[in-house]
């Protein structure tokens, strides 16, 4: 598995309630594990980024923008 792979994958299961997307909350647990500093401001930023249709969720849809936004900062999965 590929580590945009792994980090997707570990994304998705920071989907605490299992709505299908992302909150800006989920996406801090999720940064937070892998220990990013200022992952509130982080996960944001990151959303604000990723977010194209801006209604405050990462979706399935808007997952590979997160990802390569995430990879591009260098937050990767060992």
């Amino acid at each position: 598995m590929h580590g945009e792979d792994r980090l997707r994958d570990l994304l998705r299961r920071y989907d605490t309630n299992r709505d299908g997307k992302l909150s800006k909350e989920e996406l801090k647990a999720a940064f937070r594990s892998l220990g990013v500093g200022f992952s509130g401001w982080r996960a944001g930023r990151a959303l604000r980024h990723a977010d194209a249709n801006e209604d405050g969720y990462i979706n399935e849809k808007e997952m590979n923008e997160l990802v390569e936004y995430a990879t591009k900062w260098g937050f990767t999965v060992n």
